[in-house]
């Protein structure tokens, strides 16, 4: 007899779906009438092409877009789509709360035009929770959340973006938001204050008051956590010595990353990686 068990570890979940909402979704199709008037949310949203060409317009920049395309807008990013009137934009927008993309591959870390080569599950889970929404069946909306956990575990695999919650209170000032986005593509950097100010226009320590408030850490201690977070999935996942890792979250030495590990985690960077290393 062949028999194989593999066991699920809740912990493995990098998923935050405690934080993570599904808000709204929308099917649309360009008609002469559009309203193609600049404007952001306080929450992200996953714009899928279905059909047709034309442009996303992202702080001031435009960018194409084609069917098969699944654009990444980030909360309180000012966006809006300019279709071509001989071949018009069609697609399907789910918005999520709670939850905004680590994007790794632009400047901005503001949103990403991701193209998907061949089938994939997001336009058919996005179409399966437009039914879900219409139809209202009983216990519509724990499938619903279910295949946009799907939607964005597809875009993590296939897209350079991780998921991370944020501040639900209320919409994250603008201000902040850039800073915040700024750090989550650019902790591995030696960032000061002075240089995250810059980026807003005002003063550090304004920008610093602010994004405390906002986000209930200040800007450096989220730099540190990130860096943190970081260095537990490099100290799980790969043989790196804690020195190499040091070296590569940016931290001035491998005695000052290990004793804000410690501090931080209550255990050290080896002890650590003994009770978590994905065995391959």
């Amino acid at each position: 007899m062949s028999h194989i068990n593999y066991s699920f570890n809740q912990g493995d979940d990098s998923l935050p779906r405690d934080k993570m909402k599904l808000r709204n979704i929308a099917s649309t199709r360009y008609s002469g009438d559009w309203p193609s008037i600049p404007h952001s949310h306080s929450y992200a949203e996953l714009f899928y092409i279905v059909d047709g060409a034309g442009q996303f317009q992202i702080n001031d920049r435009l960018f194409p877009v084609r069917a098969h395309q699944l654009v990444v807008v980030n909360p309180n990013v000012i966006h809006t789509e300019v279709s071509l009137e001989s071949h018009p934009l069609e697609y399907i927008v789910l918005g999520i709360e709670g939850l905004e993309f680590t994007i790794s591959d632009t400047s901005e870390g503001s949103f990403c035009v991701y193209t998907f080569d061949g089938n994939n599950d997001v336009l058919p889970c996005m179409r399966k929770i437009l039914t879900e929404m219409q139809n209202r069946e009983s216990n519509f909306q724990i499938l619903c959340q279910a295949y946009m956990d799907i939607i964005v575990v597809q875009l993590m695999r296939n897209a350079s973006v991780s998921a991370v919650p944020i501040h639900s209170r209320l919409p994250a000032n603008r201000q902040c938001a850039t800073v915040k986005r700024y750090i989550d593509h650019h902790y591995k950097e030696n960032l000061t204050l002075d240089e995250l100010a810059e980026k807003v226009s005002i003063s550090k320590y304004h920008m610093a008051h602010a994004f405390k408030r906002e986000y209930g850490v200040s800007p450096i201690n989220y730099i540190i956590d990130c860096r943190i977070r970081e260095g537990k999935r490099l100290l799980a996942e790969t043989d790196l010595a804690p020195s190499q890792i040091a070296s590569i979250l940016g931290f001035s030495s491998s005695s000052y990353f290990c004793k804000t590990f410690s501090n931080i985690e209550g255990t050290s960077p080896t002890e650590y990686r003994k009770a978590n290393q994905v065995k391959f």
